[in-house]
C-alpha cells in the first residue's frame, strides 16, 4: 500500500509532505551499508565522508580528534579525523 493509500481523507499537501518525507528518510537508511563504507577512505575530508554517509548522528571533539558516528552502535560506522582528514574508520554490522 502507497503512502496516497494511506493518507485517506487527509489533505494532499498533508499526503505529499507524508511521502517527501517518506523518501528522504529511506534515503538516508540506504547510505549506511558495507558498499558506501568501503569507499571511506584515509585522507578524506569529513565532508567527503558525508557525501557518502549522510549526515553524523553525532561527532564530538577532543584534543584535535574529532570522532563521529553514522547509525548507533548497534549498526554504524565511526569515523576519527585529524585536521579534517580521515584516520582511522571502524563499522558495526553492516550489510
Amino acid at each position: 500500500m502507497t503512502n496516497f493509500a494511506k493518507c485517506g481523507a487527509a489533505p494532499w499537501g498533508t499526503c505529499l509532505a507524508i511521502t517527501a518525507l517518506s523518501l528522504l528518510l529511506a534515503a538516508c537508511g540506504d547510505k549506511l551499508n558495507l558498499e558506501n563504507y568501503s569507499r571511506i577512505q584515509t585522507g578524506q575530508s569529513y565532508e567527503q565522508v558525508r557525501q557518502l554517509l549522510g549526515d553524523a548522528a553525532h561527532c564530538d571533539e577532543t584534543l584535535g580528534i574529532r570522532s563521529c558516528q553514522w547509525g548507533d552502535e548497534q549498526r554504524g560506522v565511526r569515523v576519527n579525523f585529524v585536521a579534517d582528514k580521515a584516520v582511522l574508520m571502524s563499522a558495526e554490522h553492516l550489510k
